[in-house]
């Protein structure tokens, strides 16, 4: 018996992975994969022990006509949830797009937050346009199981709150950040928690609990651009600004006029197939 008659149809993945933030892809041109059943695919695929496992799910598919870009996403975290934007996974997505041949180096993803500029650089390293940050609030008073905190927010294409720390190391990501996840002041849609601690003029250290993986992530492009907004807004930082993640990765953040701009490395970790009746998958 043959390894496809006994396993069934595999679907080819790309696992990929920008600053410790990790991600599997699939190329949905050839797939096909229907939207009605990604967010249970994601939640299947990106599940750890019993699935390939990561923090999110990327389907790379074509654009629609006439919409000026190269190529769409559908992009979902590891709980099926549709997210609108994700730094880390548009620096991945550019990267694959460009080597699987789908857009040149320097080009346009279509995202639910809007168009994210891409450029793919000689070294690896892909440096993203964010949209443009909305809803900046800063000094915002929080009461959080027992602790009085000033917290900020902006939104980077998906909602962040941003509170300093001097020891960034001491804080209970997991409990606290939870906590302000779901904390009524940023209901319905919750918010992203980043903890960050001023290093430098140019320099941040960042933890954060990411909304949709509900844990703490090696890294979080966004959340490294709300950090460094929100810290230069502050007067805390110039507008470049070079962020290290909790796993030990630097991302770089420029601020120019009114845009956002993150750069960071983007690589492909492995591919393969994974064979959806043994993830008991969903079909159309």
């Amino acid at each position: 018996m043959s390894l496809s008659s006994a396993l069934g149809k595999g679907v080819p993945f790309f696992k990929m992975q920008g600053c410790g933030n990790d991600f599997v892809i699939i190329d949905n041109r050839v797939q096909r994969v229907p939207v009605s059943v990604m967010d249970e695919w994601a939640r299947r695929v990106c599940r750890k022990s019993f699935g390939v496992g990561a923090d999110g799910m990327i389907f790379l598919d074509a654009a629609p006509e006439g919409s000026g870009y190269d190529y769409i996403w559908h992009f979902y975290n590891a709980d099926g949830s549709r997210a609108e934007m994700c730094g880390n996974g548009s620096r991945c997505a550019a990267r694959l797009a460009n080597l699987l041949g789908m857009a040149g180096p320097e080009h346009v993803l279509g995202t639910d937050a809007g168009g994210i500029g891409a450029k793919v650089l000689p070294n690896g390293q892909v440096r993203v346009r964010l949209t443009k940050p909305q809803g900046l609030r800063t000094a915002i008073a929080l009461d959080v199981d027992g602790q009085s905190l000033t917290a900020h927010f902006v939104n980077t294409g998906v909602p962040h709150t941003v509170v300093f720390f001097d020891d960034v190391s001491s804080v209970d990501v997991k409990a606290l950040g939870r906590a302000i996840r779901f904390h009524p002041e940023f209901a319905p849609a919750g918010t992203n928690a980043n903890f960050v601690g001023v290093t430098g003029s140019g320099s941040l250290n960042l933890r954060t609990y990411e909304r949709g993986v509900e844990d703490e992530t090696y890294a979080c492009g966004t959340g490294a651009c709300a950090s460094a907004a929100v810290a230069n807004a502050l007067g805390l930082t110039g507008p470049e600004v070079e962020v290290t993640t909790s796993g030990g990765e630097v991302l770089g953040v420029s601020l120019q006029d009114g845009d956002i701009y993150l750069r960071g490395g983007a690589e492909v970790t492995f591919s393969g197939d994974f064979y959806p009746e043994a993830l008991h998958l969903p079909t159309p």
